[in-house]
C-alpha cells in the first residue's frame, strides 16, 4: 500500500457488566471492504452461538439473518456500526468504523542521525 485506502477498523470488546472496570479490547482487524469488516462480525458470532443462552443465541442469529444487511448497508454509506450481545453479564461489542488507512513511512535510503549509531545495546550498566 504506497498510498492512502479507505477501509474499516473492527474491534471486538469484552466487559463485565458486575465489575467497575473499562472494557477491555479482545481483537482487532483492518477491513478493506464492507463485505469483509461485517464477516468478521459473523464470523465471531457463529463461532460462538452454540456456547450462548437460547435467548442470546437467537439475538446473534437476528443479527446473522436480518441485522447484517442494515449493518453492511451503514458502512456503504461510511457509518460506524455496532454489534453488541449480553449473556451473564458479559457484554461482548464488535464495533466498525471506516477510517483512512496511512501507509507508513519507510526509512529506505534515509540516513539515520549520528546519535542512532553511537548507542549500543548492552551498554548502560545497570546499579547492583
Amino acid at each position: 500500500m504506497d498510498k492512502p485506502q479507505w477501509g474499516y477498523w473492527c474491534e471486538c470488546w469484552t466487559e463485565d457488566l458486575d465489575q467497575q472496570r473499562r472494557p477491555a479490547l479482545l481483537a482487532s482487524i483492518d477491513a478493506y471492504s464492507a463485505a469483509q469488516a461485517d464477516r468478521w462480525v459473523a464470523i465471531a458470532l457463529r463461532a460462538i452461538t452454540p456456547a450462548l443462552d437460547s435467548e442470546t443465541s437467537d439475538e446473534a442469529w437476528d443479527w446473522l439473518y436480518e441485522g447484517r444487511i442494515e449493518t453492511r448497508r451503514s458502512l456503504l454509506r461510511s457509518e460506524p456500526c455496532t454489534v453488541s450481545i449480553t449473556q451473564d453479564r458479559i457484554r461482548v461489542t464488535w464495533t466498525i468504523r471506516p477510517v483512512l488507512f496511512v501507509p507508513l513511512a519507510h526509512r529506505n535510503g534515509t540516513e539515520l542521525p549520528a546519535c542512532a549509531y553511537a548507542f549500543r545495546p548492552g551498554a548502560l550498566e545497570h546499579p547492583s
